[in-house]
């Protein structure tokens, strides 16, 4: 088995091998050229995001810099917006619904390594999916850690360190992140939650 059929099947793998130190160069040569567009291009800026991910609707935006592993495993919705500093680590499916936001420095990290120092050396890891369901709202300095779901209409409160699911229609926050409250028909009328 390939070490890229490993990867995208969540066993152990090590990304130094076959044709993925290739697909991470092509990537990264994509994101530098995203990465040092005149702020005005837009047009060129979705061109190199629907080039690089695997999908992306119409209504995409992406703050540079943004950087990714190799971005045909990134899957994001209608309406997307990203800023500034956003790290997706997509050795495995990250899948993000419409009308996400996330705030600048966001991490999404789905790659993990084994406890074993031994074959930490050798070079091994692993990868497991994300999911972000449709609007959520992420807040500036979050990380999401490998395997996390975030539900629908989730807000997540900056520096928060998401290493568990957060179900759909809650606030949470803190590290570990945790619910700190179901959001209300209240909440949705105010319009005045800022994380």
């Amino acid at each position: 088995m390939k070490e890229k059929e490993k990867m995208l099947s969540g066993r152990l793998y090590r990304s130094s091998l076959d044709a993925l130190v290739l697909e991470r160069q092509n990537a990264r040569e994509l994101l530098h050229a995203f990465n040092h567009l005149p702020p005005g291009d837009k047009d060129r800026q979705k061109e190199l995001l629907h080039a690089l991910l695997g999908t992306a609707r119409s209504k995409i935006d992406v703050e540079p810099p943004f950087h990714c592993d190799y971005g045909w495993n990134i899957d994001v919705g209608e309406n997307f917006y990203a800023h500034a500093n956003c790290t997706i680590l997509d050795a495995a499916k990250v899948t993000i619904g419409d009308h996400v936001i996330l705030g600048p420095d966001v991490g999404i990290y789905t790659a993990a390594y084994p406890l074993d120092p031994g074959l930490r050396t050798e070079g091994y890891a692993y990868a497991l999916p994300i999911r972000i369901g449709k609007n959520v709202w992420i807040g500036g300095h979050v990380v999401v850690l490998a395997g996390v779901t975030i539900g629908d209409n989730a807000v997540i409160r900056s520096g928060s360190v998401v290493s568990t699911d957060i179900p759909s229609n809650v606030e949470a926050g803190g590290n570990p992140c945790q619910v700190l409250r179901t959001l209300t028909e209240e909440d949705r009328k105010s319009g005045q939650w800022i994380p």
